[in-house]
């Protein structure tokens, strides 16, 4: 456990297009140092790959929602709520209007975790240091009000610190307990980003070394439909 975490808005990156070098301006923008962990929001990652598409002004986006969609769970008005091919279960299967040009629309990336690594690797070649990388999103929770950012991609972090088998602060040993550290790591970035601040970076400096390592969030944090009570 860390004494301190500090969170740090990347400020001054230039407006992101296709084909950007997406590390290459985040390693001109911020001074970083081993052991940060980078929170880059999807919007960034979705323009840099080219994830952006014309919404047709006559059926609006509801069908480019089902086309990134595998499973509709629910329907209410325009709202959907749909599983992705990368098992998230979020409002119309991530497709945002927000921060993007009118008439378009903004896409998960197909793989996140594999974005996450590609900024994680150009870094460590651009300034030869040892960083995380977490790709972050903004999902509502299930029988809570509100929004809150969480992982959608990572690479040299560990998703999930499984503390099973370990004691409590009173000595009792932990039977279920798995923390979603890069869950954590994501909200507490999106405190300094916020939603209409153009700050879409922020460094998290501080985190537990002992969470660096492999791991994925789509394989590691999305919760097996087997395990799953409520689908």
């Amino acid at each position: 456990m860390s004494d301190e975490i500090r969170v740090i808005p990347v400020t001054g990156l230039l407006e992101v297009s296709a084909g950007d070098d997406l590390a290459g301006m985040i390693a001109e923008a911020v001074d970083l140092v081993d052991g940060d962990v980078l929170v880059v929001t999807q919007k960034v990652v979705s323009k840099a790959e080219n994830r952006l598409v014309d919404v047709d002004p006559n059926v609006g986006h509801k069908q480019i929602v089902e086309g990134e969609s595998v499973r509709i769970l629910r329907r209410r008005g325009d709202l959907v709520i749909a599983e992705t091919s990368h098992g998230f279960v979020c409002a119309n299967a991530g497709v945002d209007l927000s921060n993007v040009p009118n008439g378009q629309a903004a896409l998960l990336p197909v793989d996140s975790d594999r974005s996450a690594r590609r900024i994680r690797d150009a870094l460590g070649h651009l300034l030869g240091l040892d960083l995380a990388v977490v790709v972050s999103d903004t999902f509502g929770r299930p029988w809570r009000r509100g929004v809150a950012d969480v992982a959608i991609g990572c690479a040299g972090l560990r998703p999930i610190v499984d503390l099973r088998g370990t004691n409590d602060a009173l000595g009792r040993e932990l039977q279920v307990t798995e923390v979603a550290v890069v869950d954590e790591i994501a909200a507490a970035a999106e405190l300094v980003m916020g939603k209409a601040a153009a700050v879409p970076v922020a460094v998290v400096r501080g985190v537990d070394p002992s969470w660096f390592g492999n791991g994925s969030v789509a394989t590691d944090v999305v919760r097996n439909p087997a395990e799953d009570l409520f689908r």
